[in-house]
């Protein structure tokens, strides 16, 4: 593999493609285009030769990375979180783990969660009046037990709990308790809210979008914990070998190109010469343009490309046309754009 770089595939929501921000369509439009990552693999690259796909889950993806498994995963900043701090605790392990790019999608909230009968709407008010009962041991759940631990340890120290939280364990949902006071993370498989409403636990770690879910359950968000979007995460150590980390930079950049052409188009049109003034005072009264507008000249007209972000409220793709149509403009073209890489901005600091 050495002249491959070899890419974490994750599977789950983002390899539908109706889903998870549609990331074959994504890869597709990067220059990427894979074949049997949406049908679960094994995941090609059909277009070029220097990638290679290992499909995994995104919960594995940090391990793997820590071990130069994989020198690049697609993963969410919660499940790289979850391994490093889970290596950590568990066995005095640092990974040097680094977010090269975000891919602006897959965003979720961790989130503390408790009946909505409870009084308390914070956390620390929560565990000072738990504890208050002489209770000895606090049961906390989540598919991110280790987001949790360190979660509720942190809020039990600031609460004034700090002998209770020094004794913890993460177990299987539901096996005995291995230890008679302090914090108890069980590890759920999803429906998190579920073990919540029906009293399985005292409070949970969820990871939630709307949070509609948890209104559903009868349930309040005590705590904003962590906040996550996929990004592409590397061993460190890739950036070290000349031909990965050459092949990293090309990935990257068109992944970025990607990215800044969401939501634009390039529109090309035709000015007369006695109008390119006036034209041109109104592209830059309004910023339609980046460094400067790209003019074709010609005898009678002047042909001028630029981008234009569809979702600008101020200035909406509709009215900059009828502006310009307005203004002397001529057979204003269109084009949705697929990719538009700026320059070598994203991949100058790895």
């Amino acid at each position: 593999m050495e002249n491959n770089l070899v890419i974490g595939m994750p599977a789950g929501s983002l390899a539908n493609s109706t889903r998870g921000g549609n990331l074959v369509k994504f890869l597709e439009n990067s220059g990427f285009t894979t074949k049997g990552y949406e049908t679960g693999g094994p995941t090609s690259f059909l277009t070029v030769n220097f990638l290679f796909g290992w499909d995994g889950r995104p919960q594995e993806f940090g391990t793997q990375l820590s071990l130069n498994e994989l020198d690049v995963a697609i993963a969410g900043d919660d499940w790289i979180e979850e391994r490093k701090l889970e290596l950590n605790i568990e066995y005095k392990t640092d990974i040097a783990l680094k977010k090269i790019l975000s891919l602006k999608r897959g965003d979720v909230r961790l989130v503390g969660i408790v009946d909505k009968a409870v009084k308390e709407n914070n956390t620390e008010d929560f565990l000072k009046n738990f504890f208050k009962e002489d209770k000895k041991i606090i049961t906390v759940v989540s598919e991110l037990p280790y987001m949790a631990l360190n979660w509720i340890r942190n809020k039990m120290k600031s609460a004034g709990l700090g002998e209770l939280a020094e004794t913890w364990s993460v177990q299987n949902y539901k096996t005995p308790p291995k230890i008679e006071k302090g914090i108890l993370i069980y590890e759920t498989w999803g429906k998190t809210e579920a073990k919540i409403k029906n009293m399985g636990a005292d409070i949970g770690l969820e990871i939630t979008q709307s949070g509609s879910a948890i209104k559903s359950y009868g349930l309040k968000i005590i705590d904003e914990v962590f906040s996550s979007e996929t990004g592409i995460w590397v061993n460190q150590s890739v950036l070290n070998n000349k031909v990965k980390k050459e092949l990293l930079e090309m990935f990257v950049l068109n992944l970025f190109g990607s990215i800044n052409a969401e939501n634009k188009v390039m529109l090309i049109f035709n000015v007369p010469s006695e109008k390119k003034e006036i034209v041109e005072d109104f592209l830059s009264k309004y910023n339609l343009y980046a460094d400067e507008p790209t003019i074709i000249p010609g005898s009678k007209y002047a042909q001028y490309s630029i981008q234009v972000v569809t979702d600008n409220t101020k200035m909406p793709l509709a009215k900059v046309r009828y502006e310009l149509i307005k203004l002397g403009a001529r057979s204003i073209e269109t084009i949705p754009l697929i990719s538009s890489i700026p320059d070598m901005t994203p991949i100058l600091n790895f």
